[in-house]
């Protein structure tokens, strides 16, 4: 059931992902374009930034549902299968501790709980905490910062998601060669 929900998520990452690998081309080019007319549009890089940072986030947790990280396999391509599972169950509790720590990351920096004790009201949040997460602004679109940083929120459930499904002794993908 775990592994199912992960998997279903995993799609929408990459569903998503590919949206933004898309968007990031499409503006790229549209800045090509109005820079060659003579008419830059420069909030258009800063929006390509964000989409790429947001496609690079949720195609690496996409990427730990399928197994598809970076790796360097000499040590568990030369031992033998049951200490490969074992080496793959120490990944994901080191993946799993990881994500579980950025969570707790987030929880910080975006105090959910201090903004919404301060009833949603970002300058008494800022007074009360001197956090200024809720105020600052992007430099050219003039969007507050943490619409594009909360793509850390899904990273890390996504993470936590996907790790706890491969301990919980879900099906991994793709199998061994050997």
């Amino acid at each position: 059931m775990l592994f199912r929900i992960s998997a279903f998520w995993a799609r929408i990452e990459l569903g998503a992902a590919a949206l933004l690998a898309v968007t990031v081309t499409l503006l790229i080019l549209l800045n090509v374009l109005t820079r060659n007319i003579g008419s830059a549009l420069y909030w258009v890089d800063e929006l390509a930034i964000y989409a790429m940072a947001w496609m690079t986030f949720l195609g690496a947790s996409a990427a730990l549902h399928h197994r598809n990280s970076v790796a360097i396999t000499l040590l568990p391509d030369a031992v033998s299968p049951g200490a490969r599972f074992v080496m793959r169950k120490i990944v994901d509790i080191v993946v799993l501790a990881f994500a579980l720590c950025m969570l707790w990351f987030c929880w910080r920096w975006f105090m959910p709980l201090g903004l919404a004790r301060s009833g949603f009201d970002v300058m008494a949040f800022q007074g009360s905490t001197f956090n200024f997460i809720y105020a600052e602004p992007t430099l050219t679109l003039g969007l507050p910062k943490y619409l594009f940083w909360s793509v850390m929120w899904l990273f890390a459930l996504g993470a936590t998601l996907h790790s706890l499904a491969h301990l919980s002794g879900a099906p991994t993908a793709p199998k061994d060669a050997t």
